[in-house]
């Protein structure tokens, strides 16, 4: 589907990894603000897909991360640009927030 193999993480595998301290993850938002207030997966942090390219030093190569989005598509440009710029353990949400809340979760408020 896309150019680049993109690894995919289900609602209920990402669930798990935010629960278990021992994943040294990091759940990043790619979707506007206005989305993001209606709620986002737990421990997520807001970076909006456009500011990607100007925030990418802040993000370390040596923690897991997840993109996440509405329906998985712009969360999957996320991992593609990542993957360009050399990080590896990059994953998007299957199915993004419509996948989550399809699996049963609940979005959350960011803190």
């Amino acid at each position: 589907m896309f150019g680049h193999s993109v690894k995919e993480i289900d609602a209920h595998e990402l669930a798990k990894w935010v629960n278990d301290a021992s994943h040294n993850i990091r759940v990043i938002d790619v979707r506007g603000m206005e989305e993001i207030a209606m709620g986002t997966v737990p421990k997520a942090e807001a970076l909006p897909l456009h500011t990607l390219p100007s925030k990418v030093q802040d993000l370390s190569r040596d923690e897991k991360l997840v993109m996440v989005c509405r329906s998985g598509a712009r969360s999957a440009q996320a991992c593609m640009y990542l993957q360009q710029q050399g990080f590896a353990n990059v994953y998007n949400l299957r199915g993004g927030m419509m996948g989550w809340a399809q699996s049963g979760f609940a979005a959350h408020r960011l803190s």
